[in-house]
C-alpha cells in the first residue's frame, strides 16, 4: 500500500486594512479635486451678484458658531476612534452618537441659514453668485449628511457587536471621511464667508 499525501489548501490571509485605507485616501483625493473645482467656480463668480444680494447678507457670527460645532465633531470623532481601538463599546457608542449629533446640529444651522438667505432674495437662480454659493455649500452639506448616516450606522452596529477593524466600513474609515469633511468646511468658510467681508 502506498501512502498518498493529501494536498493541504493554504489560505493566505492578507491584512486588507492598508488596502482599504489606501482606497479611502484615493476617494478623498478625488473629492479634493471635486471641491477644488467648486471653490474655483465660486471664486470666479463671487462678484457676479446681478440685481440680487451678495455676501452682505451673511451672518458671520452665526456661521462661525456652526463652524465651531462642526469642528468640535472632529474631536468627538477622535475620541470615538480611540475608544474603538481600546475595545470600549460603550464609549465608542457615546462618541459616535455625539459626533452624529454635532453634525446634525450643523446641518440644521445650514438649513436655517439657507432659509434666511432665500427670504432675503438669494436663490439658486438669483445670480451666478447665488448658484455658485448654493452648489458649493449645498454639496458640502450633502457630504455631512452622508457622514451622519455612516456614523448612525456605526452606532447601530456597535450594539450588535458587528463593528470590525478589518472589514466593512469601520470607525477608522468613517473617521477619515469625517475629518476630510471638516477640513473642507474650514476652507469653504474661509473663502466664502471670511474673505467676502
Amino acid at each position: 500500500m502506498t501512502s498518498h499525501s493529501v494536498p493541504v489548501e493554504v489560505h493566505d490571509h492578507h491584512d486588507v486594512r492598508p488596502i482599504r485605507k489606501a482606497a479611502m485616501w484615493v476617494f478623498l483625493g478625488s473629492e479634493c479635486m471635486f471641491f477644488g473645482s467648486m471653490i474655483a467656480t465660486f471664486l470666479l463668480y463671487r462678484n457676479e451678484t446681478g440685481d440680487g444680494p451678495g455676501a452682505e447678507i451673511f451672518d458671520i457670527p452665526f456661521t462661525s458658531a456652526s463652524s465651531f460645532i462642526l469642528l468640535m465633531s472632529s474631536l468627538t470623532m477622535v475620541l470615538a476612534h480611540n475608544a474603538f481601538e481600546n475595545r470600549d463599546p460603550r464609549a465608542t457608542r457615546i462618541w459616535l452618537g455625539a459626533t452624529a449629533l454635532l453634525g446634525t446640529i450643523f446641518l440644521a444651522g445650514q438649513i436655517f441659514e439657507f432659509t434666511e438667505f432665500v427670504h432675503k432674495g438669494l436663490t439658486l437662480s438669483t445670480s451666478s453668485f447665488g448658484s455658485a454659493f448654493y452648489m458649493l455649500t449645498g454639496f458640502h452639506g450633502a457630504h455631512v449628511a452622508i457622514g451622519v448616516l455612516m456614523l448612525m450606522a456605526m452606532f447601530y452596529l456597535s450594539f450588535s457587536g458587528r463593528l470590525y477593524d478589518d472589514r466593512g466600513l469601520n470607525v477608522e474609515l468613517v473617521g477619515l471621511y469625517w475629518h476630510f469633511v471638516d477640513i473642507v468646511w474650514i476652507v469653504i468658510f474661509t473663502v466664502v464667508y471670511l474673505l467676502q467681508v
